[in-house]
């Protein structure tokens, strides 16, 4: 393996990090905000071509973080409507993602289990 394959998905991945913290740090922008515009970025970026190549330079470091997510959202769709037609604009998005949301469920879960909630005071 290419070191430089590990360096493009550091800079990428840690420049999109960096714009979240920025975003934290610098708006009045509420996280939840801030994951959606991430999404959505995701799929308008990945719709006007912009987000593929990012991919293939980049690799995980442009498809782990959130703006990933609205990316294979778009894909699925397309992939969908494609093969289906317009049905495909209804369960594309959903096939593409079904893996990535059902680990975050199953994980959470086992970790409510095993953490203690309290209040941060």
């Amino acid at each position: 393996m290419d070191i430089m394959m590990y360096v493009k998905a550091f800079l990428v991945g840690g420049g999109l990090c960096l714009i979240g913290q920025l975003l934290i740090d610098f708006t009045k922008l509420t996280p939840a905000r801030i994951l959606v515009t991430y999404v959505v970025g995701g799929v308008v970026l990945t719709a006007i071509g912009v987000y593929e190549p990012l991919v293939k330079f980049a690799g995980a470091g442009a498809t782990v973080p959130l703006t990933g997510f609205g990316y294979s959202l778009a894909t699925g769709v397309q992939e969908a409507v494609s093969e289906q037609g317009l049905l495909g604009v209804l369960t594309g998005g959903i096939t593409a993602t079904a893996a990535g949301v059902a680990a975050a469920v199953v994980f959470g879960y086992f970790i409510a289990l095993l953490a203690r909630p309290g209040d941060k005071n």
